[in-house]
């Protein structure tokens, strides 16, 4: 891969709480300077391309955690090919990172979905995001509250077949029910390792799910759905996530799966530092709606709205991921809750990075951080996307002046 020197001008960043004029040199992957300015400087010496940002915001890029798919390819479909079309997908929707994620199956079929993302490769998809590794979503989890998760492969915890997917390749995270037996070992054998435990599709008590807590939970899948709700004598998972400020609460926010208002109470039990905006799309997302599979099973996509998405179900009604993307989920959320961009923006980016650990190179514009970028306009719109310091996506080619380089960016249709 080329990398040439770029330079991004006359846009404005909420990053210091409020709308300031910036301009960002990018040398190689990285962000080489950052400065703010009041004024639309000339083009710096020796810079390869001119990114022009004006009218827009920028912001560090959209890292999804749990992400099943897009434009009809779906994690499970353990095929390189298929996860470097959601790349592309995801790159026009301001994902510069992303967790391809599982759904429960048989051991064959999750191992050769690990695999395929191994194959792939952890450098960015050409003009798309980049694989930050596996979010193994299953199958240990509570048949209870399996959601849209294939119930017949639900099973309990097992090190064993846990260490051959880790040897597979890049596990980053797991999603789990705390309550099942076996599942406290499993979540130290996984911290040993370095992967992210996640409370979710869970049954759990308020004692069971702070018992998880204690021995390595750190974040819960899509918060408020398929877990155990809030009562005043019995907390359960909700109320063990929402009181526990170590936690971080993963939230699909399309007003599908959760109302505004407890989208509300989340914000204020959690702040922006431990909200992480998650998609959690299938396959569909990116396609007209109709009958699409997820999980070998049949979902019907209804029709949606500039205002909201369509709804993914599986034949008894039961939701099935979403059609959502992440710019929307931003818009939605900061809406619900009453709050700007300036004031919402980490949790599309700091907060996700954070939670995996790489706040010290993703997740801010910051000098020396990786040039993982998004540029919206004021409508909230995706104009550009910059992943490690490549153009990867641009709605307007103008905006691009190159003197050189290896910039070829997607436009629109281009998927």
């Amino acid at each position: 891969m080329t990398y040439i020197t770029l330079t991004i001008q006359g846009g404005r960043t909420p990053l210091a709480g409020t709308l300031q004029p910036v301009q960002v040199e990018i040398t190689g992957p990285t962000i080489a300077t950052v400065s703010s300015t009041d004024s639309t400087p000339a083009q710096s010496d020796g810079a390869a391309a001119t990114l022009d940002a004006d009218g827009c915001t920028l912001l560090p890029g959209f890292i999804d955690v749990h992400v099943h798919g897009a434009m009809g390819a779906d994690t499970m479909d353990a095929d390189p090919a298929a996860l470097a079309r959601m790349a592309r997908f995801f790159a026009h929707h301001g994902v510069t990172a992303f967790l391809p994620t599982t759904m429960t199956a048989d051991p064959a079929s999750t191992l050769a979905a690990v695999q395929a993302v191994a194959a792939a490769g952890d450098r960015p998809h050409p003009n798309g995001a980049a694989s930050l590794g596996v979010h193994l979503e299953g199958p240990y989890i509570s048949p209870r509250f399996p959601g849209a998760q294939p119930a017949a492969t639900i099973r309990p915890p097992d090190l064993v077949e846990f260490g051959a997917l880790c040897a597979a390749g890049p596990v980053r995270m797991i999603t789990l029910a705390p309550e099942m037996p076996g599942a406290l070992a499993l979540i130290r054998e996984a911290r040993a390792r370095g992967v992210v435990v996640v409370a979710g599709h869970t049954a759990a008590t308020y004692a069971e799910c702070e018992g998880g807590i204690a021995a390595g939970i750190t974040q819960a899948t899509h918060t408020y759905n398929a877990m155990s709700g809030l009562h005043h004598r019995e907390p359960g998972t909700l109320g063990s996530v929402l009181s526990n400020d170590g936690v971080y609460a993963q939230l699909i926010a399309d007003n599908i799966h959760v109302h505004p208002a407890a989208m509300k109470i989340l914000a204020r039990c959690k702040g922006m530092a431990r909200t992480i905006l998650i998609t959690d799309a299938m396959r569909a997302v990116g396609l007209p709606p109709g009958d699409y599979d997820l999980g070998g099973q049949a979902v019907t996509v209804t029709r949606g709205s500039d205002a909201q998405p369509g709804e993914c179900r599986l034949a008894d009604g039961t939701l099935a991921g979403s059609v959502l993307t992440l710019e929307r989920g931003l818009a939605n959320f900061g809406a619900a809750i009453g709050l700007t961009l300036a004031q919402t923006w980490p949790a599309t980016s700091l907060s996700p990075a954070t939670a995996l650990g790489l706040e010290r190179t993703r997740g801010t514009l910051a000098t020396g951080y990786l040039a993982d970028l998004v540029l919206l306009d004021d409508a909230g719109e995706v104009v550009a996307t910059v992943v490690q310091g490549r153009v990867v996506y641009l709605r307007e080619r103008e905006r691009l002046r190159a003197n050189g380089g290896d910039h070829d960016p997607d436009g629109p249709g281009s998927l």
